[in-house]
């Protein structure tokens, strides 16, 4: 068992072969692909959330603000693609190594490479002055998330660092603090930093997970996620750990009402019964795929209750 949250050393550096039918005239589809559509949507769905409350709790109307909500949900869309295309173009070297990523554009070749970083330019500008037509505020959070995500979680940490996921967590957690800076940008109440803290705490056991399922992929390509350098056991702990934190930050938001609460109650009391359950159950990596999937309702439900609670 390695060092938690200790730099990593692979024993080996894996060198990824020659890029497989290598042909750099790709298709609006591989562009799909390396803007990761399923996380730009998953995110607009929290975005959506901070844009609904703030306009809930300081009771604007929403038709008054048609417009900054449309350009604060394409902005943020865009500026998620668009750091999502530079994830693929850092990354295009050790996603050949992965069964799960081996068969991006970018690592296959039907996307050079240049396509790939200039989509990622054009994406995350595009993205930025959408935000900025919304207000400034919900720019400056875009590019703080974009930073994180690009050089500190992708250029950096996710090669040398155990600690990655968690760092990364705070770009994952930004959105609905972006969709609520568009409508109020003062952040003066405690909701839009509840929000991020939710999605915050959610990110480390929902990642894990998966990186508990793919442990051997990211062993073979030296990428130091907990499962690799601590072992299974050590990673369980935390990601239980994040659950059971997870619980009484996400009842904070009572201001969301009895639905929500209850909401709250029995999806976060559920996921630790889940979470607890690891420690007997036999195989883990069963365990790590149910965790994957609750995980994934959990969002999903928990922030759908959140607009639905208070219309």
């Amino acid at each position: 068992m390695g060092k938690p949250f200790a730099t990593y050393e692979p024993t080996r550096v894996m060198e990824p072969g020659p890029l497989s039918e290598a042909n750099p005239s790709g298709t609006w589809k591989d562009f799909l692909t390396i803007s990761k559509t399923g996380i730009v949507i998953s995110n607009l769905i929290t975005t959506f959330t901070g844009i609904w409350l703030a306009l809930t709790f300081n009771e604007y109307a929403f038709l008054d603000y048609i417009m900054t909500i449309i350009y604060a949900l394409i902005g943020t869309a865009l500026i998620i693609a668009g750091g999502c295309c530079f994830n693929n173009y850092i990354d295009r070297d050790i996603d050949q190594l992965m069964e799960r990523t081996q068969e991006r554009p970018s690592a296959t070749g039907r996307l050079d490479e240049r396509q790939v970083l200039w989509a990622g330019i054009a994406m995350s500008i595009l993205g930025t002055m959408s935000l900025m037509l919304a207000h400034y505020a919900a720019a400056i959070l875009g590019l703080i998330g974009l930073f994180v995500y690009v050089v500190v979680y992708t250029w950096w940490l996710k090669r040398t660092h155990s600690l990655n996921t968690i760092v990364g967590g705070i770009s994952g957690a930004i959105p609905p603090m972006i969709g609520w800076a568009a409508i109020d940008p003062s952040l003066s109440t405690g909701i839009p930093w509840l929000l991020f803290m939710v999605m915050f705490l959610w990110q480390p056991p929902h990642f894990l997970a998966l990186a508990i399922k793919r442990v051997e992929e990211y062993r073979k390509a030296g990428i130091p996620m907990l499962p690799v350098v601590a072992g299974f056991e050590f990673t369980k702990r935390q990601m239980t750990t994040y659950v059971l934190v997870l619980f009484p930050v996400s009842l904070l938001l009572y201001e969301l009402g009895a639905i929500y609460l209850i909401a709250a109650i029995v999806l976060g009391l559920g996921w630790i019964a889940v979470s607890l359950y690891g420690f007997y159950m036999k195989d883990t990596i069963k365990w790590a795929r149910i965790m994957f999937v609750y995980s994934l309702n959990y969002m999903t439900i928990m922030f759908i209750v959140m607009v639905v609670s208070v219309i």
